[in-house]
């Protein structure tokens, strides 16, 4: 059997994809599959994809803008460019069907496959589907939603299915001990895990440093700082901090596969920007969190994400221009008094969680290719 996985932009399209591909494999050893990968290169996909046997093609994908901007003069050029290119990818692989798990670029692919009448599912992780997926949702037979269906506008609801977003087994596999040696931990503070996407946020990035002493007196820190922030974050953070506070903050690039399990399992609070991988991640580890949404994504959907999620008292939303330094001191002293709100959150978040959304999806999808 062939399928073929797009997507693309960030890490948060592409971890969805093996979590599906690993649970296609895992219960099925008996049959033989052939994965592929149609969509643009970008810095996850040779390091993520190649790992989990699946053949990678990369494509031209023009980002779809809804405001002026004189890139897209270009990326109107690229998409015609891309579609030609993935109809010349599926029609030699000649798939069984194609899994899109949205973002720009995944329109090539869904496009060219509707033309060569391929079978199209589609997952929308987003509680307010982007212009991208709004568009590949035409061509879609199905279409996975990881927030309830009920409360995911823009497609039609007999094509909906409400799965929550696919997370790969391992995540929880991490436990607090191998988290104090990975990290060195002190283990004598509540210990709170940063992160900022697989970018990095340099808005979070910037605030914590401004208080980075302070919060150090009473708390430990895992930090993903981003890859391409990480040199300037440990810099200044060796500049701002004493000798004896270093002990308890743990600045890491990028926590990889082996590293983010222990990381969650180690932390009592998350300080997360709001993309729904991270969100769904956050909820099956029964974590407390604090979501800071990117304001500049499309169509706010972080924004919309995070307040979807935290309207039950799961999480605490804090826009950025809230996300002071002073605030979010005050704010995480005032959690860490209540204890009893931090075990409510947490129990929250585990309610809200739908670990199982992989294997639903790739039962889902085995169940359509042997009908």
């Amino acid at each position: 059997m062939k399928i073929i996985f797009t997507g693309g932009g960030t890490a948060g399209h592409i971890y969805p994809i093996i979590a599906v591909a690993r649970e296609i494999k895992k219960n099925h050893p008996e049959e033989t599959f052939e994965f592929f990968y149609i969509g643009p290169k970008d810095k996850f996909i040779y390091s993520l994809l190649s790992q989990e046997g699946i053949k990678i093609k990369t494509i031209l994908a023009g980002k779809i803008r809804r405001y002026f901007s004189f890139q897209n003069i270009l990326d109107i050029l690229k998409l015609p460019v891309g579609i030609v290119q993935a109809f010349y990818h599926i029609f030699v692989i000649s798939p069984d069907l194609i899994f899109s798990k949205g973002g720009y670029g995944s329109i090539p692919a869904v496009i060219a496959g509707w033309i060569l009448w391929v079978p199209i599912f589609l997952h929308e992780s987003d509680v307010y589907p982007g212009l991208a997926n709004r568009i590949a949702g035409k061509f879609a037979l199905e279409i996975f939603t990881a927030f309830p269906a009920e409360r995911v506008g823009r497609f039609p609801i007999g094509k909906m299915i409400s799965v929550g977003n696919p997370l790969r087994k391992e995540l929880f596999e991490g436990n607090e001990k191998k988290a104090k040696e990975i990290f060195n931990l002190a283990g004598k503070k509540p210990v709170i895990l940063i992160l900022g996407g697989s970018q990095g946020s340099q808005r979070i990035n910037d605030v914590l440093l401004l208080i980075l002493e302070d919060l150090l007196k009473d708390f430990e820190i895992i930090h993903q700082t981003g890859e391409d922030n990480f040199k300037n974050v440990k810099a200044e953070a060796d500049v701002v901090i004493g000798e004896e506070s270093k002990k308890y903050y743990h600045p890491a690039p990028f926590l990889n596969e082996s590293e983010l399990p222990n990381a969650f399992s180690a932390a009592d609070l998350i300080i997360s920007r709001a993309g729904a991988g991270s969100i769904f991640e956050i909820a099956a580890l029964g974590k407390p969190s604090i979501l800071v949404p990117l304001p500049g994504a499309a169509q706010n959907h972080q924004l919309k994400n995070a307040y979807a999620y935290a309207e039950n008292g799961v999480a605490i939303v804090i826009e950025e221009s809230n996300f002071t330094p002073r605030f979010l001191l005050e704010k995480l002293k005032y959690l860490f008094s209540k204890p009893a709100k931090l075990r409510e959150m947490a129990k929250k978040a585990g309610e809200f969680a739908k670990p199982e959304s992989a294997r639903i999806i790739a039962e889902y999808l085995m169940t359509y290719l042997t009908q």
